[in-house]
């Protein structure tokens, strides 16, 4: 009887939030135009209500993205958002596929491998938008009005503090690199990282490591020493910090450690002082979107003041925005960091290893360092 009970009332949830949505949807007025937004935006809001979906191909966690779509859907009720979490190299190889194919695919892509991104607007893939918010981006953030910078994240090293004593916390890359061939035996099995033949981003965050500094080739010997695992998400790589499984999770998203470093004391992390890489999620738009005008919506939501402080304060990734207050912010990062930041700008620079032979010989000499000729 209680199970039957139960179910009625969540039937009778559902029912009351669905009257609420189609009551709001009745009384939210069509075309309705952003505060500072021209009037003639209003003819974009009524095509993508008239659209009435939104699909989006990302990297970032649903529940990390859940604040943002909530609040897209208060400014803009009659869109329905489908939102697929993906791994960076999936949802690349997936949209190309589907678009090879000539199929549907994703409206907007939105992604951390930013040289996967990069190569799609290279090879004419996105679709060129001037956004009425590109004016509050920094120029390194833009490119092409193809693709934009959505956050501005670093990269860091995290650890167990139970199993590495903060004598031992390494502070910078060499110091990593020096503590990987020092305890070899302690270490063993016990350092993760993104195995770079299978994660988009891995592989674009090992090259960029390589663009700052050498030392790089150091820690994948040392990688090697101490016989490295390997996962395919930042996600992963913490639950096995925090278990102990790991003492070490190197090149891991900051924006995710820090949020999970509030809430379990196992984690510790390190911006490194020689130098800490900060990327970004890019967006841009499906050049053959089928809502083109909804993924525009989008794009000019997660772009604005509104939504860049959604994404600092809710969604807890670090703001690229400059005029937006809090913790993980562009501008508190650019103080904490100081000299040592190392931004990543948007632009054709970011696919030179994608080329065949040069991602071919990078992948070759990461074997090498690694002594793993097959991979793991």
């Amino acid at each position: 009887m209680k199970r039957l009970i139960g179910l009625g009332l969540a039937l009778l949830a559902s029912l009351c939030l669905a009257q609420q949505s189609e009551e709001l949807m009745s009384y939210a007025p069509r075309g309705r135009v952003p505060p500072g937004y021209p009037a003639a935006y209003a003819a974009t809001v009524r095509a993508a209500e008239d659209e009435g979906r939104l699909v989006i191909y990302a990297t970032t966690d649903a529940v990390v993205a859940r604040p943002l779509i909530a609040d897209f859907n208060a400014m803009y009720p009659r869109i329905n958002v489908e939102y697929e979490d993906l791994t960076s190299t999936e949802l690349h190889h997936r949209f190309v596929a589907e678009t090879q194919l000539g199929g549907g695919s994703a409206d907007v892509l939105w992604s951390s491998a930013m040289d996967l991104q990069a190569s799609l607007v290279s090879n004419g893939y996105a679709e060129t938008y001037e956004s009425p918010e590109s004016a509050g981006l920094p120029a390194w953030a833009k490119w092409k009005g193809q693709a934009w910078a959505t956050t501005f994240e670093p990269i860091v090293i995290a650890y167990n503090r139970t199993l590495l004593p903060a004598s031992e916390v390494p502070r910078t890359h060499a110091d990593l690199a020096r503590l990987l061939s020092a305890s070899t035996a302690r270490l063993n099995g016990k350092v993760v990282t993104y195995n770079i033949e299978k994660s988009g981003l891995g592989f674009f965050l090992a090259t960029q490591d390589v663009g700052v500094a050498p030392v790089f080739w150091d820690i994948a010997q040392g990688l090697g020493k101490v016989d490295v695992r390997f996962a395919s998400t930042t996600d992963a790589m913490l639950k096995d910090v925090s278990s102990g499984k790991a003492a070490i999770a190197y090149n891991v998203l900051g924006s995710y450690t820090v949020a999970q470093a509030r809430k379990d004391t196992n984690i510790g992390y390190v911006f490194p002082s020689d130098y800490t890489l900060v990327m970004s999620r890019l967006q841009l738009i499906n050049k053959k979107a089928t809502n083109p005008n909804a993924a525009r919506l989008w794009v000019d939501y997660i772009l604005s003041r509104r939504g860049q402080t959604v994404i600092a304060n809710q969604a807890g990734l670090y703001s690229v925005r400059t005029d937006v207050n809090g913790e993980t912010t562009a501008a508190r990062l650019t103080q904490t960091l100081g000299g040592s930041l190392r931004a990543i700008t948007v632009g054709p620079g970011l696919i030179g290893y994608l080329n065949n032979q040069n991602y071919r010989d990078f992948i070759r000499q990461w074997r090498g360092a690694i002594q793993n000729p097959l991979g793991k």
